[in-house]
């Protein structure tokens, strides 16, 4: 860190927030690689859940907090003693902790969610922050929709919370509702009106709503927040959080003028958005700043000579900043290990040798079905490896028949984990509908279809294409993904990876029914 500038804290907050956008939810194996890769990439908070919501959220916050090592491992609470011990106890087994414990504060949120009194508020704050100064050091407080609360009042919450001791106080916008000008007053209004600010840190979370989360987060820095609250890609509540890669990028393109730096590695930015991406089946769009496809390609002519010239013309970032590489044309089936092997460390990843033997023995294959691997190629088979969802059913062949005028045919064999092997013959209306049919009755799993998507990972007539599927089963929601370069093969794939989900939350349902049962057996032993 240059002694001439300031630090300014990352708390990333992707398994919390970000796990809270629709269709993002992640099992705990999924945090954990998430919470890895966020510690590579060197964030300074990681929030990793909300213990209170569930067992299985504690759960995962605590495994987080065993697993992880460097960052602050932070577990969110509301203001009551029973929520912030559930947080505290989730957090312990980490080196360095933090609870963070939230209370609404704006008129309409005291009015119609809280239905109480100023005075109540305060009382709650403070007795909140300080249970939680009783069990951990590190107190984060947030006044909840910070941004459309009264400035008078939210300066007494602040200053009340600090008083109690709080170490860091979070300003959030909550539902994206503020503009830069205004935000940046806010935090003045707080710097010069709460006696004992400067003992704390001050954070900044906004909401994407109207499109500013960035903005507004820059905003909040350059009037003295040192603290971003963002996620991988944005994701979060509606239209999103604060994005990381934008923002950590922001602040080093334009150092010269933020004066501010973070502990982020930048070249690990596109590995991380690629992992998240494909953990909650939630694709990139092309133009995303920063990690999209398009971030980097230039297809005007007046660009191209530019950039043919001298690369500042149109990139004021190096792809190589963010973990991407400039070449796309990458390798072939003469390709041997030691180059493929290259290639995945180029790119930003890292496997082990378990991992690579899988991907290579896959590699060989792709590579025998096209002339040319492209960057994208090699991301989805490493992607791919990381997330295949263990058994139990496995596809062993498909085999599907569609013509214009005919009901298409789809002819499925999976291999079960307990050794069977089960072969199942459907119709449909189209070769994919039919594949799905046949997986359903092979597998006994009856599930309702909401969403299913295809799109291309890389480019050519011979591109890989990747399936998402999203269904719903037993009114709760299940996502899978696939590549290949079949596409039918792909969504089958994809689909028979959603079923083993279900069946694996089915064996996990009736496992802790059998605990408790046996608990209550024993209790009533006892007695």
């Amino acid at each position: 860190m240059s002694p001439n500038r300031d630090r300014v804290m990352i708390f990333d907050t992707t398994l919390r927030d970000g796990e809270q956008s629709p269709g993002c939810s992640m099992t705990q194996p999924e945090k954990l690689r998430i919470a890895k890769a966020l510690a590579e990439l060197g964030v300074d908070v990681i929030e990793a859940g909300f213990p209170a919501a569930s067992r299985g959220d504690w759960e995962s916050v605590n495994a987080v907090a065993r697993e992880v090592q460097g960052p602050i491992i932070c577990g969110l609470a509301r203001c009551n003693r029973d929520d912030i011990k559930l947080a505290a106890d989730a957090v312990r087994p980490a080196s360095n902790r933090r609870v963070h414990v939230f209370l609404a504060t704006s008129a309409i949120h005291r009015e119609y969610k809280l239905n109480m009194a100023r005075d109540e508020i305060i009382r709650m704050a403070v007795e909140g922050v300080k249970a939680a100064r009783e069990l951990v050091e590190d107190v984060e407080f947030s006044p909840e929709d910070a941004s459309r609360t009264e400035l008078e009042f939210l300066a007494q919450v602040v200053e009340a919370v600090i008083d109690a001791g709080a170490t860091t106080v979070n300003i959030p916008d909550t539902v994206g509702y503020t503009v830069p000008d205004e935000f940046a007053e806010l935090f003045r209004y707080l710097r010069k009106n709460v006696r004992g600010i400067d003992k704390v840190r001050l954070s900044v979370h906004c909401h994407d709503d109207l499109g500013m989360a960035v903005a507004n987060s820059l905003t909040a820095v350059v009037a003295g927040a040192r603290q971003i609250e963002c996620t991988i890609n944005g994701i979060g509540e509606r239209a999103g959080n604060c994005s990381l890669e934008e923002v950590v990028m922001a602040l080093k393109t334009r150092e010269a003028f933020f004066n501010l730096e973070t502990r982020i590695k930048t070249n690990k930015l596109y590995p991380t958005s690629r992992m998240l991406a494909n953990i909650v089946a939630m694709p990139i769009p092309r133009n995303k700043a920063v990690v999209g496809e398009n971030a980097f390609a230039h297809e005007s002519g007046i660009h191209q000579h530019g950039m043919l010239k001298h690369h500042s013309t149109y990139e004021i970032m190096r792809p190589q900043d963010v973990g991407l590489t400039r070449s796309s044309l990458v390798l072939g089936k003469h390709s041997g290990r030691h180059a493929l092997k290259e290639r995945i460390k180029e790119l930003g990843f890292v496997v082990d040798d378990l991992e690579f033997a899988r991907v290579f023995e896959e590699f060989k294959a792709l590579a025998d079905k096209k002339k040319e691997l492209f960057d994208g190629d090699i991301e989805a088979l490493v992607l791919q490896a990381e997330n295949s969802a263990a058994g139990p059913w496995s596809l062993k062949n498909l085999r599907t028949v569609a013509e214009s005028d005919q009901v298409a045919q789809a002819t499925v064999q999976l291999q079960h984990s307990d050794g069977r092997l089960v072969e199942q013959r459907a119709s449909g209306d189209g070769p994919v509908d039919a594949a799905f049919t046949a997986i359903e009755q092979a597998t006994g799993i009856d599930v309702t279809l909401q969403k299913f998507e295809l799109r291309s990972v890389s480019v050519g007539e011979d591109a890989q294409g990747e399936a998402l599927v999203y269904v719903e089963y037993n009114k709760r929601s299940y996502r899978g993904s696939s590549v290949s370069t079949n596409i039918v093969e792909s969504a089958a794939e994809a689909f028979l990876e959603v079923i083993n989900r279900i069946e694996l939350a089915q064996a996990s349902l009736a496992k802790s029914q059998d605990e408790r049962t046996g608990a209550a057996r024993t209790a009533q032993a006892a007695v």
